[in-house]
């Protein structure tokens, strides 16, 4: 992939600059070279300072986007869409009868079978029409409900795997196998980042543990290892070991840095190694990270109103409403996608995760805040070019199980997220399942569809986004059909 750039300086940087785009892609190629010219007296201030970013693959994006930036707000576990989003009246009528056999012959489920309950569970919410556009939305949700004009539902998603870490994957890199690039990694690799002391791809975490599959989930795959999601900690530090440790001043730590980084360009000039060119990187970006991070998590700048918007009670304390204005913050820094994970929604029914009670708790953990982070957006002009996203890797069973409380099984074949800004149809709905809830009898919607809109909106066909390994063009949406979703953009 041939790329021109108009400096050309020492042996030693030429043939480093043949080396990085021959061996590791453009885009670590550029971040890398980047710190060279500044080296070498080409950058603008201290060190890498001249760097304006990670810089996306040549030709990309490959029409004019809709969107810039992706905010994915990804509630693990499978948020109940029958108890959400998906009013079923005739479910309702129906409690406690058996499902027909036609809906769940040759159906798997991850926890039911002939020894389980199969019986149908009405939703014991109440759900009213919100907005212009008479969404039906659940009492759970009601800032959600203020704001259901401004989002876009698609009630009819369906998924391949039904339990949670492949289901997790498969949602995160469209695929349940281990070892392919997530969405946030491929959206930073084709587009690269504007943030110069952030990385392109940050993930925040919420709730009482982390998702089930851990850092595969957001990690780079085959892609260099520059484009995988960063993890940034609630408490403390937002990395562990970021700071200099007491008394290394830093014109000192940039002199350690500089030093690191001569030794590792003679390292990559003879080797070719990519892997080289992204330590070169990483070192100069958590430099550089060392005083934006904590400015970054350091709230006292926003106001006691923005706070409340967001539900915000202690800005020092570890909560989704937090990490949702962090999310606002970092996309305002220049980063490509964010990913926020809010466990635990997987409520099938007992001590620790049912209907009656823990699902009105986690509503309420998220429910402000989703709402908040969109009307904050909107009103600083952010949300025309964000996509936000809402939903988990799977909904759940229109019958209950038989468990100590009530609860729901997981289910692939019909639930509900939404969209919000980036192109997306404010106030609308598509889709619609059946009168139980159990499939879409209109506007299927598959997760592949779902990626391949997303990269749509911001200017990437699905199709034209590769990279060869083992012989293979891979992609985010695979070899099986994808479809951008014509229906639901505005």
């Amino acid at each position: 992939m041939a790329h021109d750039h108009p400096v050309s300086g020492s042996p030693l940087l030429d043939q480093t600059r043949r080396h990085l785009f021959a061996r590791c892609g453009v885009g670590v190629g550029a971040m890398a070279l980047g710190a060279l010219l500044a080296d070498e007296g080409y950058g603008a201030g201290e060190g890498a300072g001249g760097l304006s970013g990670l810089p996306g693959l040549p030709g990309l994006p490959h029409f004019v986007p809709k969107a810039k930036r992706v905010i994915h707000l990804f509630m693990a576990g499978g948020p109940s869409q029958l108890d959400l989003f998906d009013y079923k009246p005739e479910l309702a009528r129906r409690d406690g009868q058996p499902i027909p056999a036609s809906f769940t012959d040759g159906k798997r489920f991850a926890f039911m079978n002939e020894s389980h309950r199969t019986d149908l569970l009405g939703s014991k919410r109440s759900f009213r029409q919100r907005g212009e556009s008479g969404m039906w939305i659940g009492d759970l949700l009601p800032h959600l409900g203020g704001i259901a004009d401004r989002l876009c539902f698609v009630r009819s998603c369906s998924t391949d795997l039904f339990n949670h870490a492949p289901a997790k994957l498969f949602m995160n890199t469209g695929t349940g196998r281990f070892g392919h690039p997530s969405v946030g990694s491929w959206v930073t690799y084709g587009l690269g980042s504007e943030s110069t002391d952030l990385p392109g791809f940050v993930v925040l975490q919420s709730g009482p543990r982390g998702p089930r599959g851990g850092a595969v989930l957001w990690g780079s795959g085959m892609l260099p290892s520059a484009y995988q999601g960063v993890p940034l900690r609630n408490r403390g530090e937002p990395i562990l070991n970021l700071s200099s440790p007491e008394g290394v001043t830093r014109e000192r730590q940039r002199g350690v840095v500089d030093a690191v980084g001569r030794l590792n360009r003679q390292r990559l000039a003879v080797t070719g190694d990519g892997e080289i060119a992204t330590r070169i990187a990483a070192y100069e970006m958590a430099f550089r990270m060392q005083s934006s991070a904590p400015d970054l998590v350091d709230l006292r700048s926003e106001s006691a109103e923005t706070l409340a918007l967001y539900g915000i009670a202690d800005p020092g304390e570890s909560t989704f409403a937090r990490n949702c204005l962090l999310a606002r913050r970092l996309i305002e820094r220049g980063v490509r996608y964010v990913q926020l994970w809010h466990t635990n929604w997987d409520h099938h029914g007992g001590p620790s995760e049912n209907l009656e009670k823990h699902l009105p708790e986690v509503c309420g953990q998220v429910d402000r805040a989703s709402a908040g982070l969109v009307l904050d957006l909107a009103r600083r002009g952010l949300l025309d070019d964000t996509i936000v996203v809402w939903g988990g890797e799977f909904g759940r069973t229109p019958m209950g199980e038989k468990r100590e409380s009530t609860g729901r099984n997981h289910h692939i074949d019909a639930f509900t997220m939404w969209f919000a800004g980036g192109g997306f149809k404010p106030g609308s709905v598509h889709g619609a399942t059946d009168d139980f809830g159990f499939a879409a009898v209109e506007g299927g919607v598959h997760v592949r569809d779902i990626h391949a809109t997303l990269l749509h909106l911001l200017g990437i066909d699905h199709q034209r986004l590769t990279v060869r390994f083992q012989g293979l063009d891979e992609r985010l949406t695979g070899v099986k059909p994808a479809r951008v979703i014509g229906e639901i953009l505005a």
